[in-house]
C-alpha cells in the first residue's frame, strides 16, 4: 500500500501538471505597464550602426528560433527612446547556402508622417557574420559571442486536398499574419490564386458579410476569401486597405512565396506564360537580378468596406459567365479592373521589406 506522504507528493504533481496544462492553454496577457515602461526606457544603442543593430537583434534572441514565413523572414521589433523600429533577419533561399543574411531595420511606419528610408545591410564571414546549414530546414547564425539556430517551417508534406482542372500547386505558403496558403496556378487562365489552407487550425475567425455567405472577412486580419462554388475551398479576394497602407503583418500573402518548396523552374515558367517580356529578366523566384524586386503576385483587391468586394460574387454567379471563365472571376487584373491598374497588374514588382 502506498504510504501517505508517497500519495501526497503524487496528488501534488498532479495538481501541479494539471495547473500547468491549463496555464498554457491560456492567452498571453500583455500589459500597459510593459508597454509605458518600454516607451520610456533609455537606450544607449547606435540606431544608425547596422552592426550594432543586428547584434542587439541577435542577442536578444533565445538560442532556438522559428522562421514561419515562407520567404524566410525574421521578422522583429523594439523601442528606441520612445522611437517604435521594425525589421528583419532574412535567410534567402537564393543566397543563404552562401553564408549571405539579409538584415534590414526602419522606424516604424505611421500614417501620420512621413516614410523612413530602411537601413539594409547583406552581412557574411566579412562582416564576422557566419551562417552554417545544419541540415535543409536549420541554419545556424553567429556574430561575436553569439549563436542562435533559425529553424525554418518544413511544409513540406502539406499538399491541397483538391485542385480544379488546369490547376497546379506551386507550393505552401505560410503568411506572417499566421495565416497559411496555397499558392495556385492555372495554365489555361494565366491566373494566380491564394487558396486558404485548412489543413491545419485557422489563426482567424471568418464571418460572411451582409449581402452574401459566399464572401468572408476575418475578424482578426482583415483578409477576405470567396467561398468556391465548384470546391470545397475559399480563395483569398481581398486586402484591407488600411493594412497594405501600413505594410504590417496583414498586408497580403504577396510577399510570403513558397521559396523553400518551389520545384526548379516551374514558378519562373508560370510566370514567363503569363508575361513572356519577362524571359531571360528573372531567376527562379521571380525576381530581377540583385533580388531587390521580384513579380508581383496578388490577384485580389485593395477593399475599405465589406461592399467592395460584392462584385466578386456577381462575376462568379452571372448567367453571362462562360463555364470555362468562372476562375477568373478572383484574379484582379488590368483586364478586370482597368481604373485601378497600379494596384494589381501583374507587371508590378515589389520591394522587399
Amino acid at each position: 500500500m502506498m504510504c501517505r506522504s508517497a500519495m501526497a507528493a503524487a496528488l501534488t504533481a498532479a495538481l501541479l501538471s494539471t495547473a500547468t496544462a491549463h496555464v498554457e492553454d491560456l492567452p498571453r496577457l500583455n500589459t500597459n505597464q510593459a508597454f509605458v515602461e518600454d516607451a520610456t526606457r533609455v537606450s544607449s544603442l547606435d540606431i544608425n550602426d547596422p552592426i550594432a543593430v543586428f547584434g542587439f537583434v541577435l542577442a536578444s534572441l533565445s538560442d532556438h528560433v522559428k522562421v514561419y514565413p515562407t520567404e524566410n523572414y525574421y521578422y522583429f521589433s523594439f523601442l528606441h527612446n520612445g522611437v517604435p523600429y521594425a525589421g528583419n533577419i532574412r535567410l534567402d533561399a537564393s543566397n543563404r547556402d552562401d553564408g549571405k543574411v539579409s538584415f534590414g531595420y526602419y522606424e516604424d511606419y505611421a500614417a501620420w508622417k512621413a516614410e523612413a528610408p530602411i537601413k539594409f545591410r547583406l552581412l557574411d564571414a566579412a562582416d564576422g557574420v557566419t551562417l552554417q546549414k545544419e541540415s535543409r530546414f536549420a541554419y545556424r547564425l553567429s556574430f561575436r559571442d553569439k549563436s542562435v539556430l533559425f529553424e525554418l517551417n518544413d511544409l513540406s508534406q502539406v499538399k491541397p486536398p483538391a485542385l480544379a482542372p488546369d490547376e497546379t500547386f506551386m507550393g505552401p505558403i505560410f503568411d506572417e499574419s499566421g495565416i497559411r496558403f496555397f499558392l495556385i496556378h492555372n495554365a489555361r487562365l494565366k491566373i494566380f490564386h491564394y487558396v486558404l489552407d485548412e489543413t491545419g487550425l485557422a489563426a482567424d475567425r471568418l464571418t460572411p458579410i451582409k449581402r452574401t455567405d459566399r464572401i468572408l472577412i476575418g475578424s482578426r486580419t482583415g483578409f477576405a476569401f470567396y467561398r468556391d462554388q465548384r470546391l470545397d475551398r475559399k480563395i483569398l479576394i481581398g486586402v484591407h486597405a488600411g493594412n497594405t497602407q501600413l505594410n504590417n503583418y496583414f498586408d497580403g500573402p504577396f510577399d510570403q512565396l513558397p521559396d523553400n518548396f518551389i520545384e526548379g523552374e516551374a514558378l519562373r515558367d508560370a510566370i514567363i506564360a503569363i508575361n513572356p517580356k519577362l524571359k531571360g529578366k528573372i531567376d527562379r523566384f521571380g525576381a530581377w537580378p540583385g533580388g531587390k524586386e521580384r513579380y508581383l503576385i496578388a490577384p485580389y483587391a485593395i477593399y475599405e468596406k465589406e461592399d467592395d468586394l460584392f462584385f466578386f460574387h456577381q462575376c462568379a454567379s452571372s448567367n453571362r459567365l462562360a463555364a470555362a471563365e468562372y476562375y477568373r472571376c478572383f484574379s484582379i487584373d488590368e483586364s478586370l479592373l482597368k481604373e485601378e491598374p497600379a494596384r494589381t497588374s501583374p507587371t508590378q514588382t515589389k520591394k522587399r521589406r
